[in-house]
Protein backbone atom coordinates (compact mmCIF):
# COMPACT_ATOMS: atom_id res chain seq x y z
CA UNK A 1 0.00 0.00 0.00
CA UNK A 2 2.56 2.78 0.87
CA UNK A 3 4.60 2.17 -2.19
CA UNK A 4 1.17 2.93 -4.79
CA UNK A 5 0.44 5.92 -2.05
CA UNK A 6 4.43 7.40 -2.65
CA UNK A 7 3.57 6.72 -6.19
CA UNK A 8 0.32 8.44 -6.40
CA UNK A 9 1.25 11.35 -4.16
CA UNK A 10 3.98 12.07 -6.85
CA UNK A 11 1.53 12.60 -9.60
CA UNK A 12 -1.35 14.43 -6.94
CA UNK A 13 -0.40 17.71 -8.16
CA UNK A 14 -0.34 16.24 -12.02
CA UNK A 15 -4.18 15.21 -11.22
CA UNK A 16 -5.36 18.31 -9.06
CA UNK A 17 -3.64 20.56 -12.35
CA UNK A 18 -6.06 18.72 -14.61
CA UNK A 19 -9.29 18.89 -12.64
CA UNK A 20 -8.76 22.58 -11.40
CA UNK A 21 -8.16 23.11 -15.45
CA UNK A 22 -10.77 21.13 -16.10
CA UNK A 23 -12.96 23.57 -13.81
CA UNK A 24 -11.77 27.00 -14.91
CA UNK A 25 -13.19 25.57 -18.37
CA UNK A 26 -16.43 24.42 -17.34
CA UNK A 27 -16.84 28.14 -15.42
CA UNK A 28 -16.20 29.64 -18.40
CA UNK A 29 -18.68 27.42 -20.08
CA UNK A 30 -21.03 28.87 -18.19
CA UNK A 31 -20.59 32.19 -17.28
CA UNK A 32 -23.25 33.99 -15.38
CA UNK A 33 -25.16 30.33 -14.84
CA UNK A 34 -22.26 29.68 -12.42
CA UNK A 35 -23.46 31.41 -9.08
CA UNK A 36 -20.81 29.38 -6.96
CA UNK A 37 -18.79 31.98 -4.38
CA UNK A 38 -16.89 32.39 -1.07
CA UNK A 39 -19.61 31.87 1.61
CA UNK A 40 -22.06 29.53 -0.50
CA UNK A 41 -21.67 26.39 1.90
CA UNK A 42 -24.47 24.88 0.70
CA UNK A 43 -22.68 21.62 -0.73
CA UNK A 44 -20.42 22.05 2.41
CA UNK A 45 -22.84 19.91 4.95
CA UNK A 46 -22.52 16.48 5.47
CA UNK A 47 -19.92 13.74 5.88
CA UNK A 48 -19.12 12.53 1.92
CA UNK A 49 -16.33 9.45 1.43
CA UNK A 50 -12.86 11.15 0.38
CA UNK A 51 -9.85 8.90 -0.75
CA UNK A 52 -6.43 8.17 0.55
CA UNK A 53 -4.84 10.83 -1.73
CA UNK A 54 -7.40 13.59 -0.40
CA UNK A 55 -6.40 12.66 3.20
CA UNK A 56 -2.77 13.13 2.05
CA UNK A 57 -3.81 16.67 0.38
CA UNK A 58 -5.83 17.60 3.64
CA UNK A 59 -3.02 16.84 6.05
CA UNK A 60 -0.37 18.63 4.07
CA UNK A 61 -2.69 21.41 4.06
CA UNK A 62 -3.52 21.02 7.95
CA UNK A 63 0.15 20.46 8.57
CA UNK A 64 0.73 23.99 6.50
CA UNK A 65 -2.04 26.06 8.27
CA UNK A 66 -0.39 24.90 11.81
CA UNK A 67 2.66 26.30 10.38
CA UNK A 68 0.98 29.53 9.61
CA UNK A 69 -1.37 30.05 12.02
CA UNK A 70 -1.35 27.64 14.75
CA UNK A 71 -4.73 28.97 16.38
CA UNK A 72 -6.51 28.16 13.07
CA UNK A 73 -5.06 24.89 12.71
CA UNK A 74 -6.31 23.56 15.81
CA UNK A 75 -9.85 25.01 15.79
CA UNK A 76 -10.22 23.34 12.09
CA UNK A 77 -8.66 20.20 14.26
CA UNK A 78 -11.37 21.09 17.24
CA UNK A 79 -13.98 20.50 14.66
CA UNK A 80 -12.88 17.64 13.49
CA UNK A 81 -12.92 15.78 16.93
CA UNK A 82 -16.55 17.38 17.55
CA UNK A 83 -17.59 16.32 14.27
CA UNK A 84 -16.23 12.80 14.97
CA UNK A 85 -18.14 12.89 18.21
CA UNK A 86 -21.52 13.19 16.67
CA UNK A 87 -20.77 10.19 14.84
CA UNK A 88 -22.66 7.44 17.02
CA UNK A 89 -23.32 5.08 14.01
CA UNK A 90 -20.45 5.56 12.07
CA UNK A 91 -20.29 2.61 9.54
CA UNK A 92 -16.50 2.15 9.84
CA UNK A 93 -13.41 1.99 12.12
CA UNK A 94 -14.00 4.47 14.87
CA UNK A 95 -10.26 4.38 15.60
CA UNK A 96 -9.04 5.21 11.99
CA UNK A 97 -11.90 6.16 9.87
CA UNK A 98 -11.94 3.42 7.47
CA UNK A 99 -15.32 3.48 6.19
CA UNK A 100 -16.74 -0.09 5.67
CA UNK A 101 -17.60 -1.38 1.83
CA UNK A 102 -20.69 -3.47 2.30
CA UNK A 103 -24.12 -2.19 1.56
CA UNK A 104 -25.23 -1.96 4.51
CA UNK A 105 -22.39 0.74 5.06
CA UNK A 106 -23.45 2.20 2.76
CA UNK A 107 -27.26 1.92 4.06
CA UNK A 108 -25.77 3.54 7.23
CA UNK A 109 -23.58 6.07 5.55
CA UNK A 110 -26.45 7.67 3.95
CA UNK A 111 -28.44 7.93 7.60
CA UNK A 112 -25.60 9.83 9.16
CA UNK A 113 -26.55 13.41 10.16
CA UNK A 114 -25.77 15.55 7.45
CA UNK A 115 -27.06 19.13 8.63
CA UNK A 116 -23.13 19.90 10.24
CA UNK A 117 -20.84 22.02 7.99
CA UNK A 118 -17.46 20.30 7.22
CA UNK A 119 -15.19 20.59 9.95
CA UNK A 120 -12.67 22.02 7.24
CA UNK A 121 -14.84 25.39 6.79
CA UNK A 122 -15.12 28.34 9.05
CA UNK A 123 -18.84 29.01 10.36
CA UNK A 124 -18.34 32.71 10.63
CA UNK A 125 -17.07 33.33 7.17
CA UNK A 126 -18.30 30.24 5.65
CA UNK A 127 -14.70 30.06 3.68
CA UNK A 128 -12.16 26.88 3.52
CA UNK A 129 -9.87 26.90 5.88
CA UNK A 130 -8.22 24.06 3.47
CA UNK A 131 -9.38 25.27 0.65
CA UNK A 132 -5.96 24.88 -1.65
CA UNK A 133 -5.97 21.03 -0.18
CA UNK A 134 -9.54 20.22 -0.30
CA UNK A 135 -10.80 16.97 -1.87
CA UNK A 136 -11.73 16.55 -5.53
CA UNK A 137 -15.21 16.07 -4.49
CA UNK A 138 -15.08 19.35 -3.60
CA UNK A 139 -13.43 20.91 -6.48
CA UNK A 140 -15.76 19.22 -9.19
CA UNK A 141 -19.38 20.03 -7.38
CA UNK A 142 -21.26 22.91 -8.49
CA UNK A 143 -20.78 23.15 -12.28
CA UNK A 144 -21.51 21.09 -15.13
CA UNK A 145 -18.94 18.32 -15.42
CA UNK A 146 -18.56 14.66 -16.29
CA UNK A 147 -16.35 12.03 -15.25
CA UNK A 148 -15.81 8.58 -17.49
CA UNK A 149 -19.31 8.84 -19.12
CA UNK A 150 -20.99 9.68 -16.19
CA UNK A 151 -22.79 13.09 -16.05
CA UNK A 152 -21.89 14.41 -12.04
CA UNK A 153 -23.92 16.32 -9.72
CA UNK A 154 -24.53 20.00 -10.61
CA UNK A 155 -25.76 22.34 -7.76
CA UNK A 156 -29.17 23.36 -7.52
CA UNK A 157 -28.28 26.92 -7.76
CA UNK A 158 -26.50 27.04 -11.13
CA UNK A 159 -28.30 27.33 -13.97
CA UNK A 160 -31.68 28.71 -12.81
CA UNK A 161 -33.33 29.13 -16.24
CA UNK A 162 -30.69 27.05 -18.14
CA UNK A 163 -32.13 24.34 -20.88
CA UNK A 164 -30.84 20.77 -20.68
CA UNK A 165 -29.10 21.90 -23.70
CA UNK A 166 -27.85 24.99 -22.33
CA UNK A 167 -25.90 22.68 -19.69
CA UNK A 168 -25.16 20.51 -21.99
CA UNK A 169 -22.45 22.75 -23.55
CA UNK A 170 -21.03 24.00 -20.55
CA UNK A 171 -20.13 20.46 -19.96
CA UNK A 172 -16.30 19.44 -19.34
CA UNK A 173 -14.54 15.82 -18.83
CA UNK A 174 -13.13 16.29 -15.27
CA UNK A 175 -10.11 13.93 -16.28
CA UNK A 176 -10.30 12.48 -19.36
CA UNK A 177 -7.39 10.18 -19.22
CA UNK A 178 -8.48 8.52 -15.98
CA UNK A 179 -4.94 9.79 -13.88
CA UNK A 180 -7.33 9.61 -10.27
CA UNK A 181 -8.40 6.41 -10.94
CA UNK A 182 -4.51 5.11 -11.88
CA UNK A 183 -3.62 7.04 -9.10
CA UNK A 184 -5.95 4.73 -6.89
CA UNK A 185 -5.34 1.77 -7.47
CA UNK A 186 -4.25 -0.14 -4.37
CA UNK A 187 -5.75 2.72 -2.34
CA UNK A 188 -9.17 2.12 -2.02
CA UNK A 189 -9.99 2.83 1.38
CA UNK A 190 -11.52 5.93 1.83
CA UNK A 191 -12.86 7.70 4.97
CA UNK A 192 -14.19 11.01 5.78
CA UNK A 193 -12.93 14.58 6.29
CA UNK A 194 -13.40 14.75 10.02
CA UNK A 195 -10.79 11.80 10.41
CA UNK A 196 -8.54 12.71 7.91
CA UNK A 197 -7.78 15.76 9.95
CA UNK A 198 -7.40 14.11 13.20
CA UNK A 199 -4.57 12.02 11.80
Amino acid sequence: MWRAMLKSVASDRELIQIVDAAMAEAVRLSGPWVVCEPGCADCCKGPFPITQLDVWRLRQGLAELERRDPVLAARVQWRSREAVAHLADYPGDLTTGILDEDEDAEERFATLPDEEYCPALDPATLTCDLYESRPVTCRIFGPAVRSGGDVLGVCELNYQGATDQEIAACQVQVDPDGLEDRLLEGLSEQTIVAFALLG
